[in-house]
């Protein structure tokens, strides 16, 4: 083959990954985590009839949110049945990205009303996210149990062992470390952290946490981050955030915050810091310097504040500002290595999605059901408001040059015509 064509073919080939890797949203916050995508052309305006590619009623309750991959979404539901609303069918189902036509839905477990737990009313009995891996997709649905199932909807195991008694329902998402599937159980009494087998589903270690607050429920998802050639994996709870050995569940070093409780927000590690919000009553926001042993709350908080930050939503970091939006509307921009704010607008409505950067914007995306987009940069400048008119909790999917948002009733793939 000529050198040209050669050089040609690789570029095409490059190319055609870079666009199907920019299309897999596969895990909670995207596919590092963090709230980021890499789609362009994505609409800056639309309604409900508005730049709509379609949408499609989604059966059922819940608030995870969409993941995607190779052409197929993929979100939880807690069905009711039709003698009793109390009672659940927990499910995975499966939508065609393009067409939004519901493929397939697999009952994973079955929720009983005489021993449901009762939740909170901005929660659901479906609320942490799945997660995509190759051919396997893995559901949660915190103390009602996880499950392993492939792309051709076998179920592969399913384990009900880490049990607890939960306060206010289920949310942490867990993440995937190598072999293992790690996530929290912060539920009424004795809350651990615990990792089990992806392929068979037994569990590997539990790590009990060490805060003595009083309200020691919390619904977290860990992040996993690297400190010189060091994996640590970040989590949050109720009184503290731990870095733990993944492979073994030792802790590294732990910051306190107090008796925050019922903390929500999922970590971020950029420019060197930890960014952990700390939950009820008065949030506070920590950027945490990971690199200490034992117990560092007074060497490795590099700066903290209580002004404006969230109870829910996680916290975005673009370039070298923090952006985050408090529950009852109002965003901020911080310089994310000393907290300097540089804005506060107030957007309105309230908020429990996390926010997204994508094509060079941020949307904040309200429980009202209208998203607020934005430039990036030192002074506030809004570029539209969109109204759904429908609740929505669930933070964004992507796909190709699409958002996907979950409402309580339907799930929207808008996308510009």
């Amino acid at each position: 083959m000529p050198r040209l064509a050669s050089i040609s073919l690789l570029v095409g080939l490059f190319a055609f990954i870079t666009t199907t890797e920019a299309a897999e949203w596969t895990q909670f916050r995207g596919p590092d985590g963090n709230g980021h995508a890499t789609a362009t052309g994505i609409p800056i305006e639309w309604s409900d009839t508005v730049n709509v590619a379609w949408k499609e009623a989604i059966l059922g309750e819940g608030w995870s949110s969409p993941v995607v991959s190779d052409g197929t979404i993929y979100l939880t539901a807690a069905v009711p049945d039709a003698g009793d609303s109390r009672d659940y069918s927990l499910q995975l189902m499966s939508f065609d990205a393009k067409s939004g036509k519901q493929r397939a839905s697999v009952e994973l477990f079955r929720q009983d009303a005489a021993t449901d737990a009762k939740i909170h009313s901005k929660n659901s009995h479906a609320s942490p996210t799945p997660i995509i891996e190759g051919d396997r997709i893995y559901v949660h649905f915190g103390h009602q149990g996880t499950a392993c199932v492939t792309r051709d909807n076998e179920v592969l195991w399913k384990t009900r062992e880490l049990a607890y008694a939960p306060v206010h329902g289920n949310g942490g998402t867990p993440i995937v470390v190598d072999d293992l599937l790690i996530f929290s159980c912060d539920g009424r009494e004795d809350p651990f952290v615990a990792a089990i087998d992806k392929t068979t589903g037994e569990v590997r270690w539990k790590t009990s946490r060490k805060s003595e607050v009083s309200r020691k429920f919390s619904f977290t998802t860990p992040i996993l981050i690297n400190v010189e050639g060091e994996r640590q994996l970040i989590s949050p709870g109720s009184g503290e955030v731990s870095a733990l050995d993944p492979k073994t569940g030792e802790e590294l070093w732990r910051v306190d915050y107090g008796d925050g409780y019922s903390v929500i927000p999922k970590p971020v590690f950029a420019r060197g810091l930890v960014f952990v919000c700390t939950g009820y009553g008065r949030p506070n926001l920590l950027a945490i310097r990971p690199d200490g042993r034992g117990e560092v709350t007074e060497t490795h908080v590099v700066w903290q504040t209580d002004r404006q930050a969230p109870h829910t939503p996680s916290v975005l970091v673009v370039g070298d500002e923090l952006y985050m939006v408090a529950d009852r509307g109002v965003a901020s921009c911080l310089d994310a290595k000393t907290g300097k704010v540089h804005w506060e607008e107030r957007l309105g409505g309230n908020y429990s999605a996390s926010p997204l950067y994508v094509d060079g914007r941020i949307y904040f995306q309200s429980e009202e059901g209208d998203t607020t987009v934005i430039e990036p940069g030192l002074e506030f400048k809004k570029l539209a408001s969109n109204p759904l008119g429908e609740r929505t909790l669930a933070s964004f999917g992507v796909v190709d040059n699409a958002l996907l948002i979950r409402s309580d009733k339907h799930l929207y793939r808008i996308e510009s015509k």
